[in-house]
C-alpha cells in the first residue's frame, strides 16, 4: 500500500508532462501497472480470482 500523501500527490497535475506516473486506483502501487484495467498486478490477480472482472479466467492448458 502506498501512502495517502503520495497518491494524493501523484493525482495532482504534474509540472512536466514526463512526470505523470500510473497507479493503481485500489492500492496506489505503481509498479506492475496493467493499463487496460488501471490494476497493479497483485489487485489485478485478486480481482480476477474472485471473478470480479467480466471476460476474465485463469487460464489452464
Amino acid at each position: 500500500m502506498a501512502k495517502t500523501s503520495t497518491i494524493a500527490r501523484s493525482n495532482k497535475k504534474p509540472k512536466f508532462s514526463s512526470r505523470i506516473v500510473n497507479r493503481c486506483f485500489k492500492c496506489g502501487r505503481k509498479r506492475g501497472f496493467m493499463r487496460d484495467f488501471g490494476l497493479c498486478r497483485t489487485c489485478f490477480r485478486e480481482l480476477a480470482n474472485e471473478g470480479m472482472i467480466p471476460g476474465i479466467k485463469k487460464a489452464s492448458w
